[in-house]
């Protein structure tokens, strides 16, 4: 956990710069309404004081005018109250969505760039798990709680000046009669305010300590038992084939577990919280009236300043007592916090780690040549573990190479071509400005309109309606053509043969000049992948061709391979 210190300054030096955005002059307007409002707030506050003072003066002097005119008054701070208590919500909640937005697309731009949100997962530098989580839930915390922390600290603030001079003015004087010598204090009921919310907040402090550590690691426990839910959701089809019902059931008991645990862990110290609470409640309801009530017994003030007394020791108690009341808030608030520091400082040492100078790390380059080329490439495991070693080759525009040996270290060879994985040595040498297409085992296709899938990551109408269903035609998808406009699952409503050819209508629709097929084809039968390649071949026929797979078939339409 970072020092309190160090842990605000990362927080401003990420949010901060949402004030100085390039709608500051509307987040500034903002941020200064909500301020004025706050002022009208504590005022209201403070009017509500006097006028309970002179009504209970009235009431004291049985005065049916003055109670009528308090009456009177009532209605206009009702109304005043309503009217501020309302726009200074709708204010507050504009400035919380607006810094949550900008917040959640600077760490989103992060993120999802050029690969990083792929690179991430392979480092172990700060804890930085679900992301997901942490975007969607734990911006929404730090930026709402931030304002709302900080507009009841202001409110705090604004009502100890306030009442501290009211309470002193209401004190009087009285001696403290030491038999030697008599001593006066003046502003006793301030200096016993004092000492009422220190010990409060001292106490207070201790019974929650524990709060921030619970509260964090229940997040973190909620956060991999939703993962967990998600995946088995994404991946149903599968679970359903294989029946793995049963090994996901343990497998979400035993995140479930964990949250029981942790569950406890927080239960047990808000415990502690609300047994300190409770008893602070009663003491805050009934010690200021103890205190002050000798001087009303013995004339020395009236019944309304009596009321006073006690309603401006609560204001000046309850806003000494601040981190007190808002302990569980700032717990909640500082682990949130921290959860989005993580996702931020593990993508910063990310990025540092790619553009560091180091022996370690492949070299990317770019050419005019129209040439792909290795030289003394190795590539390597996280632990250093080396895969590929010493590769020297050169593949120019229309080759077809076929991949041989190994798979997996083939993915690797291409996921270093992509530049998603930079862990090794050498230099691998890539064709500027050309487009270089990388068919997985899987397409992604989003949900939504069929169509739109398909066309990922370009809009539809970047291509001709016509050119498109021609291509289904020819990779047999004929049956698919009507469904085109067609709103759904893609993932989870198609085979995975039907996603593959699908993966070539997009292949054939970018005609990209490079094409590099990581067992693209691994769910069709021979036939099936022939057709694929033949299809490749006769629609792009100058583009190079660098494919991973293990079908003997697909050796005739290579002209070389490479073998790892």
């Amino acid at each position: 956990m970072p020092a309190q210190s160090g842990f605000f300054i990362q927080f401003l030096k990420l949010a901060g710069p949402f004030w100085n955005s390039e709608n500051k002059v509307t987040i500034r307007f903002q941020t200064l309404a909500l301020i004025a409002l706050t002022v009208m707030q504590m005022g209201l506050a403070v009017i509500v004081t006097q006028w309970s003072a002179v009504l209970f003066d009235a009431l004291e002097q049985h005065s049916m005018l003055d109670l009528f005119k308090q009456i009177g008054y009532l209605v206009l701070i009702f109304l005043a109250t309503m009217v501020v208590t309302v726009l200074h919500l709708k204010m507050k909640r504009h400035l919380q969505i607006g810094w949550r937005s900008w917040l959640t697309d600077r760490v989103i731009g992060q993120w999802m760039n050029d690969g990083r949100h792929y690179l991430v997962t392979h480092i172990q530098t700060v804890e930085h798990d679900n992301p997901d989580g942490r975007i969607a839930e734990d911006i929404r915390i730090a930026t709402d709680e931030a304002i709302a922390l900080c507009h009841m600290l202001l409110y705090s603030l604004l009502l100890l000046i306030s009442f501290t001079k009211i309470l002193w003015d209401l004190s009087g004087t009285i001696v403290l009669d030491l038999i030697v010598f008599k001593f006066p204090i003046y502003g006793y009921l301030v200096w016993m305010a004092i000492i009422y919310s220190a010990l409060a907040s001292i106490l207070g402090w201790w019974a929650g300590r524990p709060l921030t550590l619970t509260t964090n690691a229940m997040q973190t426990a909620e956060a991999n038992f939703r993962f967990g839910l998600v995946k088995a959701r994404e991946n149903s089809q599968a679970i359903a084939l294989i029946h793995g019902e049963v090994n996901e059931k343990k497998r979400f008991f035993t995140f479930f577990q964990d949250i029981i645990h942790k569950y406890d862990h927080q239960t047990n110290a808000w415990a502690n919280i609300l047994l300190f609470n409770s008893g602070y409640g009663v003491m805050s309801m009934a010690f200021p009236i103890l205190i002050a009530a000798p001087r009303y017994i013995l004339g020395s003030i009236t019944l309304g300043a009596l009321m006073q007394s006690v309603q401006a020791f609560q204001q000046m108690s309850a806003a000494l007592s601040w981190p007190v009341n808002n302990m569980a808030g700032i717990a909640q608030w500082r682990a949130s916090v921290e959860r989005v520091l993580g996702l931020v400082k593990a993508l910063e040492d990310l990025e540092a780690e790619i553009v560091r100078p180091d022996p370690q790390r492949i070299l990317m380059k770019k050419n005019t040549e129209s040439v792909l080329r290795f030289e003394d490439l190795c590539i390597s495991q996280l632990d250093g573990k080396v895969m590929i070693c010493g590769l020297n080759d050169e593949i120019r525009l229309g080759e077809r190479i076929l991949i041989s040996g190994n798979a997996f270290i083939a993915a690797r060879l291409f996921k270093a071509i992509a530049g998603l994985w930079p862990w090794g040595r050498g230099s691998i040498d890539l064709p500027d400005n050309e487009l270089m297409f990388f068919m997985p085992p899987r397409p992604f296709l989003p949900d939504g309109i069929l169509r739109d899938a398909i066309c990922y990551p370009s809009l539809p109408d970047a291509f001709s309606g016509n050119e498109l269903e021609a291509l289904m035609k020819l990779a047999g998808l004929e049956r698919l053509i009507n469904e085109l406009d067609k709103n759904d699952f893609w993932e989870k409503v198609l085979t995975r043969d039907q996603q593959q050819r699908l993966g070539l209508v997009r292949l054939l629709l970018y005609r990209p000049k490079w094409v590099l097929l990581q067992e693209a084809f691994d769910s069709l039968d021979p036939e099936g992948e022939v057709l694929m390649l033949t299809l490749i071949c006769q629609h792009l026929p100058e583009a190079t061709l660098l494919t991973i797979t293990s079908q003997p078939t697909a050796k005739a339409f290579h002209s070389r391979h490479i073998s790892l």
